[in-house]
């Protein structure tokens, strides 16, 4: 018997942003392609999620965390911590420790199954934020000692080499794409021992393309001014940019083909 009770939570990554169904404008995600391989084993699977783009761990801890409790679940998967690291001030290394460990424990005490996430280096490929290297290290030394404390399984993202190809990713070189969901998917089933679709880990084809001076130009100007203009005016205001959005899918519903189709909107970015 699979898992019967499946809830995701975190930020822009878990809502499935870059990642829309084919002809139409919602969002997918490696959280939904997981709950449809769950679905395949245990029918009568529930899924929820609770994901909303800009949301930091101390968000979701205050938000999600509780929604989450209430719904009794056997698996909980967290994806959270990016929007933490890219705080332009006030980033504390320690805080955000005791945040991940925080929601961990939170977790292991409403489920059975708590699945955790490291992040791979942007850095590699937004070169003009290289210094936050350190700030990934240390959020994916908290998140591997909380899954090592609290006994839960560690999805480690950091040694993907495919990270470094623009091609898993979005424009703006943050968000994944479709080829990264499925990877990102492809990588909880396999710590879940669960089988999947083995393409979902194969390199895609070609060579990974390289930016030029031009392409890294129009991504600063299309990507990086606007979200660095969003980022200041958010933090001197105390807003997100997920205000105003609310979970995809914030009940427990079976998974069917007729009701994947309403799940996200995909205007707006994290």
């Amino acid at each position: 018997m699979g898992f019967q009770r499946f809830v995701a939570l975190g930020d822009s990554c878990t809502e499935g942003i870059d990642d829309p169904y084919p002809g139409r404008q919602l969002y997918r995600g490696w959280a939904d392609l997981v709950a449809t391989r769950f679905a395949q084993d245990e029918p009568n699977l529930l899924y929820a999620n609770l994901g909303v783009r800009g949301r930091r761990l101390d968000q979701i801890i205050v938000e999600q965390i509780p929604t989450a409790i209430d719904l009794e679940p056997d698996i909980v998967a967290l994806f959270g911590g990016g929007n933490d690291l890219m705080l332009t001030r006030g980033f504390s290394a320690e805080v955000v420790a005791k945040r991940v460990r925080a929601a961990v424990r939170l977790l292991a005490d409403c489920a059975p199954t708590v699945v955790l996430f490291t992040l791979s280096d942007i850095s590699t490929r937004m070169p003009i934020v290289r210094k936050m290297r350190w700030r990934i290290e240390a959020f994916n030394e908290a998140v591997r000692e909380a899954a090592e404390t609290y006994g839960a399984l560690l999805v480690d993202l950091w040694p993907d080499e495919a990270a470094q190809d623009l091609r898993y990713f979005g424009r703006d070189r943050l968000h994944l794409s479709e080829h990264g969901h499925r990877r990102v998917a492809a990588h909880m089933l396999n710590t879940l021992q669960v089988p999947f679709e083995q393409s979902w880990l194969e390199p895609l084809p070609g060579a990974p393309a390289e930016p030029n001076f031009i392409a890294h130009a129009r991504w600063v100007w299309e990507s990086v001014l606007p979200s660095a203009r969003t980022r200041v005016l958010n933090y001197l205001t105390g807003r997100s940019s997920g205000d105003g959005y609310a979970p995809k899918r914030p009940e427990l519903l079976p998974v069917l083909a007729d009701e994947r189709d309403t799940w996200s909107p995909m205007p707006g970015s994290a």
